[in-house]
C-alpha cells in the first residue's frame, strides 16, 4: 500500500505543480503586459511593473488551485488507465473505497496548502501590490463615491453618530479626501470636518491635516457658523486602523479573520454586510474545493482507454474546472441579488460538484 501511495502522490503532485505553473505563468504574463502602459509615468519602471505582477501570483494561485488539482489528477489517472497500470492496481487489491480514501487524503493536503496561501500569503502580497500601484498613481481610487464608514460615540454634548467618507487611500497609511459628518441623537447634522489627508494612529485617533470644520448652530433654526481652518486636527474615534484598512482595501487583500472582524463592525453599525458575508464563507469553504476536485477526477480512472485519449479527458477536466469557477462566481452574484443565506451560497457549488462526482464514481464502479 505504501508503494501505491507513493506512486499516486508523486505523480499527482508533479502533474498538479506543472498545471499550476502553467496557469501562473500565463497570469503573470497578462498582468505584466497590462502594466507596460504605465511604465515611464511618475517614475514607474519596468522593474516595478515586474514586481507588481509577481506580487499578484499568490492570489492567482489561490484562485486556480482547485482547477490545477482537477486537471493534474485527471491527467495522472487517465494516463494510468491508458497504460493499464490502474487496471493492474485494481486486480492487486486497490478497491474503489481505498482509491477514494487515498485521493481524499491528498485532497486535504492540497486544501491546507490553498488555505495557507489564500489566508496568509495572498492578502499580504495583495496589500504590497496595492502599495506599489498607489505609489505610482498617487493613491488608490475608491470609486466615484469613495468608501463609507460609520461610527458612534458618547460625548459631553450627548450621543453622536458619524458618517465618514474616504475618497482615496495610500500610498502608505495615508487616507485622502476625508469628510466626516457628525449627527446628534435626533439625526440633525451638527458638524462637518473636511480634511485633505488623514492617518489613523494605533489608539484609533485620527490625525487630520489641512482641515476645514463647519458647524451648524441654533437648534431647530440651524445656521452655519463661520468656517474654521486648521493645519492639523485630532479627531477621536473608535475606528481602528484595521477596520479602516478593511473598508478601503480590496476584498482579496483581507484574510478570513479580517473579513469576520469587518462583518462584526458592519453589523454593530447597522450597515449592509451580506456581500462581505458571502466572501467570508467563500474564503472559508474554498479550500475544500480541492477535496471535491480529486473526487471529481477519480471517475476518469474507470473510463476505458478506448473511450477517449488522455488529451480528451484533460480537455473534459478543463471544461469541468471552468464550469465550477463560473458557477461559483454566478452563485455569489445571485446570492447577493436574491438575498440568499451566505453560507448556502458559498457551499452550493462545491456540494453540487461533490454529488456529481460521487454519482459518476458509483455508476462507473457498478456498471463499468
Amino acid at each position: 500500500m505504501k508503494t501505491v501511495r507513493r506512486l499516486f502522490y508523486a505523480d499527482i503532485m508533479s502533474s498538479v505543480a506543472f498545471v499550476a505553473l502553467a496557469f501562473l505563468s500565463l497570469s503573470f504574463f497578462i498582468d505584466f503586459v497590462d502594466q507596460l502602459g504605465d511604465v515611464g509615468r511618475a517614475g514607474y519602471t519596468i522593474v516595478r511593473a515586474t514586481l507588481y505582477a509577481l506580487l499578484l501570483v499568490p492570489g492567482h494561485f489561490y484562485e486556480v488551485a482547485p482547477i490545477a488539482v482537477l486537471i493534474g489528477t485527471i491527467y495522472t489517472l487517465a494516463r494510468l488507465a491508458q497504460s493499464s497500470e490502474y487496471t493492474i492496481l485494481r486486480t492487486g487489491g486497490l478497491g474503489p473505497g481505498r482509491a477514494l480514501s487515498l485521493l481524499a487524503s491528498l485532497g486535504l493536503v492540497f486544501g491546507v496548502i490553498t488555505f495557507l496561501v489564500g489566508d496568509y500569503l495572498a492578502p499580504l502580497s495583495e496589500r504590497e501590490a496595492s502599495q506599489v500601484q498607489a505609489s505610482t498613481r498617487g493613491g488608490l481610487k475608491l470609486g466615484r463615491s469613495g468608501a463609507w464608514l460609520k461610527d458612534h460615540a458618547t460625548t459631553p454634548d450627548g450621543e453622536r453618530s458619524y458618517s465618514i467618507n474616504v475618497g482615496a487611500a495610500g500610498p502608505g497609511p495615508l487616507l485622502r479626501n476625508i469628510r466626516i459628518f457628525e449627527f446628534d441623537a435626533d439625526g440633525r447634522l451638527q458638524r462637518r470636518i473636511a480634511a485633505a489627508t488623514a492617518e489613523v494612529r494605533p489608539n484609533a485617533i485620527w490625525a487630520l491635516q489641512d482641515v476645514n470644520v463647519t458647524r451648524w448652530v441654533g437648534g431647530n433654526d440651524s445656521a452655519l457658523a463661520p468656517e474654521q481652518k486648521y493645519a492639523e486636527f485630532v479627531w477621536p474615534s473608535t475606528l481602528t486602523a484595521a477596520v479602516v484598512a478593511a473598508a478601503v482595501s480590496p476584498v482579496s487583500s483581507m484574510s478570513t479573520a479580517e473579513l469576520f472582524r469587518y462583518i462584526v463592525h458592519l453589523a454593530d453599525n447597522e450597515q449592509a454586510a451580506q456581500s462581505y458575508q458571502i466572501q467570508f464563507w467563500k474564503r472559508a469553504l474554498y479550500p475544500f474545493a480541492c477535496l471535491v476536485m480529486v473526487g471529481l477526477a477519480l471517475p476518469f480512472a474507470y473510463l476505458h482507454a478506448r473511450g477517449g485519449g488522455v488529451s480528451l479527458k484533460v480537455f473534459g477536466g478543463i471544461m469541468l474546472g471552468i464550469s465550477f469557477v463560473l458557477l461559483n462566481n454566478v452563485a455569489g452574484h445571485l446570492g447577493l441579488l436574491r438575498n440568499w443565506t451566505p453560507w448556502v451560497v458559498a457551499a452550493a457549488p462545491s456540494a453540487l460538484y461533490l454529488l456529481l462526482s460521487l454519482a459518476a464514481f458509483s455508476w462507473l464502479v457498478r456498471y463499468r
